[in-house]
């Protein structure tokens, strides 16, 4: 299955009494990078969940291209890679078991070759075969965001990719997302960390108590512009 945008369409969804999201509209389409802004609560977790087909809106619509995840089904779920606060990372397997078992999982091909070039994008190269368990919180996320993008997946969900990462993993997260964007993958990152994904976002939007709006493009830096719309709100 192929697909150039999701749109979310009106989109609630309530936890019990609790409403996480309240009737969000957005569309990101192919080679877009956009950040998801917001203090904690504020739904972003929610929002990746929804996208990623791991839950269902209480209302409202989400449309990969033209076809809903309903009508999609697995052939949906295999183009999408999603990193979560859950690294989804065994610890007890090494690096490069947890990549081949992700592999073999998506049915890919060539799966030592994909195996390796991930295991030397994430820089662990020199401990390949050591439990993962052993590794420090960089590195597991580095591995881990080299498991979501494992099988190539046209839409790549980040939630706060940069956590753990030191300025030189940061700089090389950076390059990963726009080689992301070249190929036309549709990408959205939620993170707190504005710095790390200024230079490369297209555009932000802000999640403030399940309300989505978007962050206007005026001069000054995203901070600025992100804490300027916080206080407005």
């Amino acid at each position: 299955m192929d697909f150039t945008s999701i749109t979310f369409t009106d989109v609630s969804r309530t936890f019990g009494r609790r409403r996480a999201l309240h009737r969000v509209t957005m569309k990101v389409s192919s080679g877009e990078i956009v950040a998801l802004l917001g203090p904690n609560g504020a739904g972003k977790s929610t929002l990746l969940a929804l996208a990623a087909t791991l839950i269902a809106p209480t209302s409202g619509s989400i449309h990969y291209g033209q076809d809903t995840a309903r009508h999609s089904g697995a052939a949906l779920r295999s183009r999408i890679g999603l990193l979560g606060h859950d690294l989804y990372l065994y610890t007890e397997l090494s690096a490069a078991e947890n990549l081949t078992f992700f592999a073999r999982l998506y049915g890919l091909t060539s799966v030592d070759r994909r195996v390796d070039a991930a295991i030397d994008r994430a820089g662990v190269g020199e401990r390949r075969d050591e439990p993962v368990g052993s590794f420090s919180r960089g590195m597991r996320q580095r591995l881990a965001i080299e498991r979501a993008l494992l099988h190539d997946p046209r839409l790549v969900l980040l939630d706060e990719p940069s956590t753990g990462l030191d300025d030189t993993a940061a700089c090389a997260l950076r390059t990963r997302l726009e080689s992301l964007r070249a190929a036309g993958a549709i990408v959205v990152v939620a993170t707190h960390d504005l710095e790390a994904v200024e230079s490369v976002i297209d555009r932000a939007v802000i999640l403030q108590a399940g309300r989505l709006t978007m962050l206007g493009q005026s001069t000054g830096s995203l901070r600025d512009r992100y804490r300027h719309a916080s206080v407005s709100a």
